[in-house]
């Protein structure tokens, strides 16, 4: 078939990189590649990348950045804790997206029209993320504002492993994430949009040079929450049909996960959709839990069952989010 791929972040790139042997594809990215990047820590799991990169013949270890033991947590009532770190990392993104789509065609700087790749392509995916361009628009949308700097620091770091700041009632959160030695990426995403001014406060509490800035919306609203997945020739796959952690604000594996379902059921959208509603379950209660939170109308009685749901998809999952689970942490989020 003829396959057009909109949207080269890290579901259009993977994807690129599984339908390449099989069909003819092409990539469409609006931003000039010279400015190609995204609104992401580059934090994922390694042991789960691994498999997932491995189905396209990529080594996943050849991008690791820094490999995490710790997790330094701050409450917003300065509470601290430390989250042991199995298998998270951080990787080179950008560079990882480029090599998935080695010997495809991707033209980047052009979003073209519907009706342009309708005339000329059998399936178009819409891996646009949270612009959702070649779908229809959500009726009930649900995102967060995020924002993020590269910095390079000359002298010590901040911190020597990852760090998290919770925000009151889990509104979002800070992040600092090392990249290698002397960088990091730091920034936050906030309902109540305050994550530039705590992304300003931290750095000019610890200083460094800014290399780069992003800033975009991320999506929150889960699958549930995101049809259609599918019109006419065109079908969603990762963020644009939600596929993001709504806890952790995490979408690379849970996007990479949503094209292979989409590899799998290829010109079959009503069974795509079953497995991605089946595969995806957990994430309905997880967005209910925040939601709650955000609305302040969480409740520890009503709201025990889904966290104790969550906290067992966690666990069972320990190794797939490169942590230690623990259900006194959760409480502690919970109770923030």
């Amino acid at each position: 078939m003829k396959i057009a791929v909109c949207g080269i972040g890290v579901a259009g790139s993977y994807l690129l990189s599984r339908l390449k042997h099989d069909h003819e594809v092409v990539g469409f990215e609006r931003m000039p590649e010279e400015r190609h990047d995204s609104i992401c820590a580059w934090g994922t799991c390694r042991p789960r990348m691994e498999e997932l990169c491995a189905k396209s013949g990529v080594d996943f270890n050849k991008y690791v950045i820094h490999d995490g033991k710790n997790m330094y947590v701050e409450m917003n009532n300065k509470e601290k804790f430390n989250i042991g770190l199995h298998g998270l990392c951080t990787y080179d993104k950008i560079r990882l997206i480029k090599d998935f789509t080695k010997g495809c065609k991707v033209n980047y700087g052009v979003s073209p029209k519907l009706e342009d790749l309708e005339a000329e392509f059998d399936i178009i995916v819409d891996c646009t993320g949270f612009h959702r361009v070649y779908l229809p628009k959500l009726e009930k949308d649900f995102f967060l504002p995020t924002y993020e700097y590269k910095v390079e620091y000359e002298g010590k770091v901040p911190y020597d492993d990852f760090f998290i700041k919770p925000f009151a009632n889990m509104t979002g959160y800070f992040w600092y994430f090392p990249l290698g030695d002397k960088l990091a990426h730091i920034g936050a995403g906030d309902y109540m949009k305050k994550h530039i001014e705590e992304t300003d406060k931290f750095l000019k509490e610890y200083g460094g040079k800014v290399i780069k800035t992003v800033g975009r919306p991320i999506r929150l609203a889960t699958p549930n929450l995101c049809k259609p997945f599918y019109k006419g020739k065109v079908v969603g796959v990762g963020e644009s049909i939600g596929t993001v952690y709504p806890l952790l604000g995490e979408g690379i594996i849970p996007s990479m996960e949503c094209a292979d379902i989409f590899v799998r059921n290829l010109g079959n959208n009503e069974k795509y959709e079953k497995e991605v509603m089946e595969h995806f379950k957990i994430y309905g209660k997880v967005f209910n839990f925040v939601r709650s939170k955000l609305s302040k109308d969480f409740s520890l009685l009503k709201q025990l069952g889904d966290m104790l749901s969550i906290f067992r998809y966690m666990k069972k999952n320990e190794a797939r989010f490169g942590m230690e689970i623990h259900m006194r942490d959760l409480m502690k989020v919970a109770k923030a």
